[in-house]
């Protein structure tokens, strides 16, 4: 950088990243075209599952008329099981890119794919969501509520772990450093905050929340979270494009 140049936008920040194991590189990246280095707080990793009942429930969820994909890891998780091609007259939603013909939202998220025409009127049909365990919560109650029949294909498996001990450990060195928590998924912030030792807990409380949605942000201030801001959509570019520097703590 010149010695001219104005410092990138979030020079001196650290980004926490609450995905699975192994799914930090894209927000890893967006961070670091704004200078801001990354810290990876995994709540979980992603565990395909390959048995006869997951393969039965999925080829029972696929012959539904319309197929709703709750994550990527949904769609990486099918497509391991078998190709991915929706029939004539079919309707197939993702949140996330990975199958031809499928309907993706602009919003990647939970908000961004309930808005769809496909899903704004569904009284009295039948909606398959390929998903995992837990999670996403809030699709499945929204169409209950519209009048849906839920169909489930649970192709994945959201396995609890422990942040690891050498991030715990730099978060607690961090105590002047301003921190910009990307929060997408209400789960993995519970997960993490359960997980946490209190003191490093207290710490990730200090930091600037970029959530994802007006929900995401209301369960971020009901769980201590001072700093909030709400983001167009849970992308890591949208995410970090409302991440001005928070003050660092006195």
């Amino acid at each position: 950088m010149s010695p001219h140049a104005a410092p990138p936008k979030l020079h001196g920040c650290y980004v926490i990243s609450l995905r699975p194991v192994g799914g930090h590189a894209p927000l890893r990246r967006a961070a670091a075209t704004l200078g801001a280095r990354t810290l990876a707080l995994s709540p979980w990793r992603i565990a395909p599952r390959d048995d006869a009942e997951t393969r039965r429930a999925l080829r029972d969820a696929l012959r539904a008329d319309t197929v709703v994909f709750t994550s990527p890891a949904a769609v990486r998780a099918t497509s391991a099981l078998q190709a991915l091609r929706p029939r004539r007259g079919q309707a197939w939603l993702a949140v996330g890119a990975g199958i031809d013909d499928v309907q993706a939202p602009a919003r990647m998220d939970s908000e961004g794919l309930l808005d769809l025409p496909a899903l704004r009127d569904v009284r009295g049909r039948t909606i398959a969501l390929v998903t995992a365990p837990g999670g996403r919560g809030v699709i499945a109650q929204a169409l209950q509520a519209r009048g849906a029949t839920l169909q489930r294909a649970d192709v994945y498996a959201r396995v609890p772990v422990s942040p690891a001990a050498a991030a715990v450990a730099r978060l607690r060195t961090l105590g002047s450093t301003p921190l910009l928590l990307a929060l997408s998924s209400g789960e993995a912030l519970l997960g993490v905050l359960a997980a946490l030792p209190s003191d490093a807990a207290t710490r990730l409380r200090g930091a600037r929340v970029l959530a994802a949605s007006e929900r995401l942000a209301t369960l971020a201030r009901d769980h201590g979270f001072g700093d909030v801001v709400v983001a167009a959509d849970a992308r890591p570019r949208s995410l970090l494009a409302v991440a001005a520097p928070p003050v660092a703590p006195r």
